[in-house]
């Protein structure tokens, strides 16, 4: 995956996106959409991101009168369940697949099967690697959203940034692209140096304490935080690929009486996070937009079967970028940010 081509970000506020993503698909009537048929395949049906961008892909498939058919792993990682999907979606004579793909990798040669098949394929959230391997994506910029959040650490630790001591809680072992992708915008937001920036774990700064993966839910970040506590008591900063997964650090923090001095931060500006943040138990987290994710999603599939037209990406970027804001009640001079309360208006979940 060429990672600099997604270092290149540009500031698109939510309202912008929605008029972006109207002016490059289209105006898609309903009538036009007649029979087509589109399936959306999600990492699981449990978590809150992948709830609403469900609820976004099934709200707009009703209002363009398009047959819309749901699929989910059984737990994030899940990958063979969703080559399944993919294949029924394909006997079924889907026009399109919107996909947030467990394994990034190994997901390509069923892609490939589809888009051979004659399907629209477009990787929502987690591009697949390399990324041209789906005929788009429709993305938060996962970089941008760690780099942000290792920014804000940085920068509230002031010069203590130089003794912190950094615990990092990732998503699986397969390194999917999102969780590279964050977690190495996390460590050059926090200006430690990435090494190989397609790779987890293989950095050498001496203030990383360590990583651990959470499967993406508040048992796994629990777990994942008492076994780096374990390895150092003195934690003071911990990354955290989304926000249930930051829930159940701090449990674990809370367990071990070591809440007081330590920064949470996260990924992802669902509402239960989002009310952490307000709370003080997270301190800063990248807002994302799944909803919005997958209605242009399912706005271009409609598009493609009208017309043979694909999706262009954002200009200068090799994926349509869908947004990201920081949330935190303690903002820092020089990252842009909004409060929790305005972050609970833009909230999903």
């Amino acid at each position: 995956m060429n990672k600099h081509s997604l270092l290149k970000t540009t500031a698109l506020k939510t309202a912008a996106l929605a008029i972006a993503g109207a002016g490059f698909l289209g105006l898609v009537q309903p009538a036009s959409a007649q029979d087509v048929g589109a399936c959306l395949i999600t990492k699981t049906d449990i978590n809150p991101f992948f709830v609403k961008m469900r609820e976004g892909a099934t709200a707009k498939a009703e209002e363009l009168g398009i047959s819309l058919s749901t699929y989910a792993g059984k737990v994030d990682g899940d990958h063979e369940t969703q080559v399944q999907a993919i294949e029924t979606c394909i006997v079924s004579g889907a026009k399109g697949i919107l996909l947030t793909a467990s394994d990034t990798k190994a997901i390509v040669p069923a892609v490939k099967k589809a888009r051979d098949a004659g399907l629209l394929v477009i990787a929502l959230d987690t591009p697949l690697e390399p990324i041209d391997a789906a005929d788009a994506t429709f993305a938060t910029d996962n970089f941008k959203a760690g780099e942000l959040v290792g920014q804000w650490a940085a920068k509230t630790l002031g010069d203590e940034a130089a003794n912190a001591k950094i615990a990092l809680l990732d998503l699986s072992p397969s390194q999917p692209s999102v969780d590279v992708l964050r977690d190495q915008g996390f460590l050059t937001g926090f200006g430690i140096d990435t090494k190989d920036p397609n790779m987890i774990g293989d950095e050498d700064d001496a203030r990383i304490v360590g990583n651990d993966v959470t499967s993406g839910n508040e048992e796994g970040g629990r777990e994942a935080m008492e076994n780096l506590l374990q390895r150092d008591p003195d934690i003071n900063v911990v990354y955290t690929i989304n926000e249930p997964a930051a829930a159940g650090a701090y449990e674990a923090l809370s367990s071990f009486g070591k809440t007081e001095g330590v920064l949470i931060v996260s990924v992802d500006g669902g509402c239960p996070g989002v009310q952490n943040v307000k709370e003080g138990i997270i301190g800063a987290t990248s807002q994302q937009y799944p909803l919005l994710m997958a209605s242009l999603g399912v706005e271009a599939i409609a598009k493609y079967a009208e017309t043979g037209e694909l999706p262009e990406p954002s200009p200068g970027l090799d994926f349509f970028n869908t947004g990201v804001t920081l949330v935190t009640d303690q903002p820092v001079e020089g990252v842009e940010s909004i409060s929790s309360d305005e972050g609970l208006e833009r909230c999903w979940g």
